[in-house]
C-alpha cells in the first residue's frame, strides 16, 4: 500500500493555486488599468454634464488664418487676447508669435497641461498663460480681444457676458456660430464651418 503524507500538496492543487494568484494579479491590473483610463477621459467627457458643453473640435488651418487675418499686423504694445475654451492652444500660441499677450481659459486638465508644454516648445511661454477656468466664472475686462468657437445653443448667454464685462474698444471673433443678437463690423466666410465674425464693442 502507497503511503500518503498529509503534508504534501497535490499538484494539481499547486497549479490551481497558481492560477487563482495569476488571476487576482491580471483582475487588479486590469482594475488599475480601467480606473486610469477613467481619470484621463473624465475631464474629456464631464462637459457632456454641463448645462452648456464646449467639445474640444481643434481648429483649422483656415480657421487660425481667418482669426490672424481680422486681427491688426502690429498690435499695441499690451493689447491682450483671450480664447475662450483654448483646446490644444494653437490660436495662443500663434497669436503670441504675431505679438499679442495671449491668454487661453479652458476647462479641461489635460488640454490645459498639453497648452502649456507646447508653448514652452514653441518659445511663447512668456507671452501666453492657460487658466483652468469655468469660462462663465472667468473675467474679461481686462482683454482687448476675445476669440470664440462656441456652440450655438451658447451664443446668447456669452453675448450677455461680453455685454456686462467687456470694456469699450474691445474685438469679439467669434468662429463657427455667430452673436445673436449683434451686428458684426464685419464678416470673413469661407463656409459655414471657417466663418469668421467680427464684433466690436463701442
Amino acid at each position: 500500500m502507497e503511503n500518503f503524507d498529509e503534508n504534501k500538496t497535490a499538484p494539481n492543487q499547486n497549479n490551481n493555486k497558481k492560477m487563482s494568484l495569476t488571476g487576482k494579479v491580471l483582475i487588479g491590473a486590469s482594475g488599475l488599468v480601467a480606473v486610469g483610463i477613467s481619470v484621463v477621459c473624465f475631464p474629456f467627457i464631464s462637459p457632456a454634464f454641463r448645462r452648456f458643453t464646449l467639445p474640444f473640435i481643434p481648429a483649422t488651418d483656415k480657421q487660425l488664418q481667418n482669426i490672424l487675418a481680422v486681427l491688426p499686423k502690429n498690435p499695441v504694445k499690451n493689447n491682450r487676447l483671450l480664447d475662450i475654451g483654448s483646446g490644444d492652444g494653437r490660436i495662443v500660441i500663434q497669436t503670441a508669435k504675431n505679438g499679442y499677450k495671449s491668454d487661453g481659459v479652458e476647462l479641461n486638465y489635460w488640454l490645459v497641461l498639453y497648452s502649456r508644454l507646447a508653448s514652452l516648445r514653441s518659445g511663447t511661454s512668456s507671452n501666453t498663460k492657460f487658466f483652468r477656468k469655468d469660462l462663465w466664472k472667468y473675467p474679461l475686462d481686462s482683454y482687448n480681444y476675445c476669440v470664440i468657437f462656441g456652440v450655438e445653443e451658447m451664443m446668447i448667454k456669452l453675448e450677455d457676458k461680453f455685454d456686462k464685462e467687456l470694456k469699450k474698444g474691445s474685438t469679439v471673433i467669434a468662429c463657427r456660430f455667430p452673436l445673436p443678437n449683434k451686428s458684426p463690423t464685419r464678416v470673413l466666410s469661407d463656409g459655414d464651418v471657417d466663418s469668421v465674425w467680427i464684433y466690436e464693442y463701442k
